[in-house]
């Protein structure tokens, strides 16, 4: 997650600060015939401290000047430099209002640093931090909201284990702010109960369905629009197939390496269903697919804020062209290299929500067939219903 805290003055800093200010302004002064002037800048530095330090050091450095200015007066009684007693009248007052206003603002980053603690630990109750380890899978990846202050956003995962296998869910809420999260939390939570209670995962889907238009009649009494959400629902169980079923979501890319090197393909998925919340439009109820995740392949999974990347100038992030360089590292260095390569692309300044995950086998698959001879490895991956 992005870091957003101010930072603070410690107390090394401070005393350096007031004492190369202090040097600046009152050497070029005894140095010159008639001074430049530039003592009456020392009464600012209180305020300039102010932005960053506590009150109480603050309050140093408005008496550290008053001490300066009181010296100089006393020291200088040719009035070489220009110190009076309005000046330090004036440093006394604006001193005090300088430490009034750290104070106020140390108040203020007090109460933001709780309210960002709380929103962490919402976090972690809504989005379990990564990676993630079951009987079956790894699943490692980067979450990063668009919205700086937020911890969560309208993209959100989960893994979830079951008797049937690991359950995996990634799903792209339609719009942002607060009532995208509220549709978000409708569909984690329907997922979580349902991962583990359901046997088949068109059944898992079907919660999730549900869970949505349920959501979506009542925000409609607030006056709320309708909101659909694209996922991608996955079972792997101890065979070598996953199971899935698309939602309308964005196909997974498979990495692994052919004996004629890396390969990245995105797995064709032929029955691409509607969004959940619009399963009532569908001629056809949603249905699972099956494709192979071969031994020490990876599955990456992503939302859109991945896909629609672009750049300067117009040009969309070459998604499978990056992924090429990745074939042979782990799950967190294929995630954390991916964001790099996204902030680098888009500038630092993402126009979406951005969700990744990255699935490898945790456990032995089941025995596989002997490739026919001149394969060239697993080959491309395919994915049916049955």
């Amino acid at each position: 997650m992005r870091d957003h805290a101010p930072a603070r003055l410690g107390s090394r800093t401070l005393a350096a600060l007031l004492v190369v200010v202090t040097l600046l302004v009152v050497v070029p002064d005894y140095l010159t015939d008639r001074g430049l002037g530039l003592v009456p800048l020392l009464i600012f530095l209180p305020a300039f401290v102010a932005g960053r330090g506590t009150a109480r050091q603050t309050a140093v450095a408005a008496a550290w000047v008053v001490v300066v200015l009181v010296g100089l007066l006393v020291y200088d009684p040719f009035q070489t430099v220009s110190a009076n007693i309005s000046t330090v009248a004036f440093t006394v007052v604006l001193g005090g209002l300088s430490v009034a206003g750290a104070w106020q603002r140390s108040r203020r980053d007090e109460e933001i640093s709780r309210l960002r603690s709380a929103a962490a630990a919402l976090q972690r109750q809504i989005l379990r931090p990564l990676p993630l380890l079951t009987d079956r899978l790894l699943a490692d990846g980067v979450y990063e909201p668009v919205e700086e202050d937020s911890r969560v956003g309208g993209d959100i995962y989960e893994v979830m284990p079951s008797p049937y296998g690991t359950r995996v869910l990634i799903a792209d809420v339609q719009g942002k702010g607060l009532p995208a999260i509220g549709t978000a939390f409708a569909v984690l939570g329907a997922f979580r109960e349902a991962a583990g209670r359901e046997p088949e995962l068109t059944a898992v889907v079907e919660a999730l369905e549900s869970a949505v238009v349920r959501h979506n009649a009542f925000e409609a009494q607030t006056g709320e629009p309708e909101r659909f959400v694209t996922a991608l629902v996955l079972n792997a169980d101890g065979g070598r197939e996953v199971q899935v079923v698309d939602c309308g979501h964005i196909p997974p890319y498979l990495l692994y390496r052919e004996r004629t090197g890396p390969a990245v393909r995105p797995v064709p998925l032929r029955n691409s269903g509607v969004p959940l919340g619009l399963g009532s439009l569908a001629p056809e109820s949603r249905a699972v697919e099956r494709f192979p995740l071969p031994p020490g392949a990876m599955l990456l999974l992503c939302t859109d804020g991945v896909t629609e990347a672009r750049d300067s100038a117009g040009a969309f992030f070459p998604l499978e062209e990056r992924l090429a360089g990745w074939v042979d590292a782990s799950p967190r260095e294929v995630a954390a290299g991916l964001l790099d390569q996204l902030a680098a692309h888009t500038g630092g300044s993402p126009a979406d929500d951005i969700a990744l995950l990255v699935l490898r086998r945790s456990a032995p698959s089941a025995p596989e067939r002997e490739e026919p001879s001149g394969s060239g490895g697993p080959g491309p991956p395919a994915a049916g219903s049955r």
